[in-house]
C-alpha cells in the first residue's frame, strides 16, 4: 500500500524542519509527504527545499496565498494532489513516533477511519529537541523525555505506541474515537467521498466535522490513540477567534442533526451561488 501524510504549516519553520526529520526516521518507507501551506513567507519554502533531497522520501509543498486561516481550503488541494490510496493527516508541528505510519497502514482496515493520539510537549522542551533527538527516537521516547525535563502524566504512556500494549490501553480508554488533526487516516476514496474538509470552517472543530461526515457516511471510528500517536510542539494560537469557533459549532450541529456525508463546499464547490458561506 502507497500512502500520502498530509500536514499544514502556517510560518513555524522551526517546528516544520522538526516534523519533516520526524518523518525521515519512519520505519515504513513507501510513503510521500504532502506539506499544505495556508500562506507562510520564504523560510518555509527554503526549509523544504533544505531537506527534500536529505531525508529520502517524496515531498510535495503546496502553497497557497496569506488569506487568514484556511487550512480547509489546502488541505483539499492536498487531498486532490495526494498520490496514495491511504491518506494519514497529522499536523506540521508533529513529531511523530518512528513507527506512526507504519502503525497506521498496518491498522488500515476497510470501511474503517483511524483515530490517534498526541502528547503535548513543553514549550522548552519543544525548542530544545534537536535534529539528533528525532533521528535517534528520542522525541518520542517516554523515558528520555522525562529525563530531559518533561513532568510526568499518565499521558505520556501514548508514545510507546507498542502494538501489544497499545492495543490494551486502546480497548481500556474511555475516550472517544473520532477525527484528530494530529494523526487520523483513512481511505482516499472515503475523504473524496465526503468532499474533503468544509472550507466555511476556519480555526476550531474543523476536523471533528470532516469525521463526522464520514461516520455519518458508515465509516466505523477505531481508537488508536496508544499506537498511532505523536509528540505535539508547543506554540500560541493566535488564529483562534471567538466567531469562527461559534460558526464552526453551528455548522457541525447541521452535520450532525441533518446526518450529512458531503459538504457543498469542499473539494468540488456545489453551493448555490446565493448560499451562505
Amino acid at each position: 500500500m502507497y500512502a500520502s501524510v498530509i500536514f499544514t504549516t502556517y510560518n513555524h519553520p522551526k517546528w516544520l524542519e522538526k516534523t519533516l526529520w520526524g518523518f525521515s526516521a519512519q520505519s515504513f518507507r513507501d510513503f510521500e509527504i504532502i506539506v499544505a501551506d495556508d500562506g507562510s513567507g520564504d523560510e518555509t519554502r527554503q526549509v523544504v527545499e533544505s531537506l527534500r533531497s536529505q531525508i529520502g522520501i517524496p515531498i510535495q509543498h503546496l502553497w497557497q496565498e496569506d488569506n487568514g486561516f484556511q487550512k480547509c481550503k489546502i488541505l483539499n488541494k492536498a487531498i486532490t494532489a495526494s498520490r496514495g490510496e491511504y491518506l494519514i493527516f497529522t499536523d506540521g508541528d508533529c513529531i511523530p513516533h518512528p513507527d506512526f505510519v507504519k502503525n497506521h497502514v498496518e491498522l488500515a482496515r476497510e470501511n474503517t477511519m483511524l483515530s490517534g493520539g498526541y502528547f503535548k510537549l513543553p514549550l522548552d522542551v519543544s525548542r530544545a529537541i534537536e535534529k539528533q533527538d528525532i533521528l535517534d527516537g528520542n522525541a518520542t521516547r517516554p523515558g528520555w523525555l522525562l529525563k530531559h525535563g518533561v513532568p510526568f502524566t499518565p499521558k505520556i504512556a501514548k508514545l510507546i505506541s507498542h502494538p501489544a500494549l497499545g492495543a490494551i490501553l486502546d480497548a481500556l480508554t474511555i475516550t472517544r474515537a473520532t477525527w484528530n488533526g494530529h494523526s487520523s487516516s483513512t481511505w482516499k476514496k472515503h475523504v473524496l467521498a465526503t468532499n474533503g474538509f468544509d472550507e466555511r470552517m476556519q480555526y476550531g472543530g474543523q476536523d471533528r466535522e470532516f469525521g463526522e461526515r464520514l461516520m455519518n457516511m458508515g465509516i466505523k471510528a477505531r481508537q488508536v490513540r496508544y499506537r498511532c500517536s505523536c509528540a505535539h510542539l508547543d506554540h500560541g494560537r493566535g488564529y483562534a477567534r471567538p466567531e469562527s469557533i461559534a460558526k464552526n459549532r453551528s455548522i457541525r450541529e447541521f452535520t450532525r442533526s441533518q446526518r450529512i456525508t458531503r459538504t457543498d463546499y469542499g473539494i468540488e464547490n456545489t453551493a448555490p451561488e446565493n448560499a451562505e458561506s
